[in-house]
């Protein structure tokens, strides 16, 4: 397994209340589904919901990791700090965040970027991030192969945020390419628009997921993904195909190896002047 490349997918909005979990278990669940070893990583170190959502329960968390590989990097082992979640024919392994709140706040970035490169033998990675421009969050964009970059267009503060956010990622010099907009809880009776927010944004949704809250509703009640609780929901069949997506190298194109190695990280580019200068004027 040390040849594989993983393809990091990090699923980030500017909004809480997006789907950004619901999205990350979904992805990691069709992922494995399709015979991919797939870990989904929860990195909303205070308020994480997988294991909830998935109703788990972990002995091992990420605290447990940043100690063990801040120990003795030579000989750690990041399998034994995951947890597997099975469910049909398909499984997919975990790495929840930590249960205290103190631990939470001794996470540090260098040890999540060591724990995630770690995880060599996986072939997609998928990490749920917090809903803000953080410095864990920037170095995980970084990271990242793909940004499937969610939003709900349901009112213009929302649209606003979104907005802000991808001009951000922009500004942050990120390929359009990698950064893949998505839309949650699209309805065609909303007041806004679709294609009006793509105007606005200068690009089209590289995917959009109906509403379905009776759908999700249930999946969280059983503690399983969509495609096990309901699997003949529209949310479900829309979830296969953005993986399908992601899967099809001819539908999509990520950056190369080449081509990552050769941007600067945004926390470097923050850290000079021109960036700080930039980022203070986006307040």
């Amino acid at each position: 397994m040390e040849g594989i490349r993983s393809i990091i997918i990090a699923v980030f909005s500017t909004s809480s209340g997006s789907g950004k979990t619901v999205t990350a278990i979904n992805l990691a669940a069709g992922l494995a589904d399709e015979g991919y070893r797939t870990c989904l990583v929860d990195l909303d170190l205070q308020f994480g919901d997988v294991l909830g959502y998935l109703d788990m329960v972990c002995d091992v968390t990420l605290a447990d990791a940043q100690r063990a590989i801040l120990r003795d990097e030579k000989n750690f082992r990041i399998d034994d700090y995951l947890t597997e979640y099975n469910c049909g024919e398909a499984s997919f392994a975990v790495l929840p965040p930590p249960r205290e709140i103190n631990d939470a706040y001794q996470v540090s970035v260098e040890a999540v970027e060591k724990i995630i490169g770690s995880m060599k033998g996986f072939n997609f990675i998928v990490l749920d991030l917090t809903a803000v421009f953080s410095a864990l969050n920037l170095a995980m964009l970084d990271m990242s192969t793909v940004i499937n970059f969610v939003g709900v267009m349901d009112f213009l503060p929302a649209v606003k945020n979104y907005k802000v956010g991808y001009d951000t990622l922009l500004r942050f010099a990120y390929e359009e390419r990698k950064i893949c907009l998505v839309e949650n809880q699209a309805d065609s009776d909303r007041y806004i628009k679709y294609q009006d927010v793509e105007r606005l944004l200068g690009t089209k949704f590289f995917h959009r997921l109906p509403y379905d809250y009776q759908a999700v509703t249930h999946s969280i009640r059983m503690g399983r993904p969509l495609m096990y609780s309901v699997p003949l929901s529209p949310l479900t069949q829309s979830y296969g195909q953005l993986v399908d997506r992601y899967t099809n190298k001819n539908r999509v194109t990520f950056p190369s190896k080449h081509e990552k190695q050769n941007k600067k990280g945004v926390l470097s580019w923050l850290l000079n002047g021109r960036g700080w200068k930039t980022a203070q004027n986006m307040k």
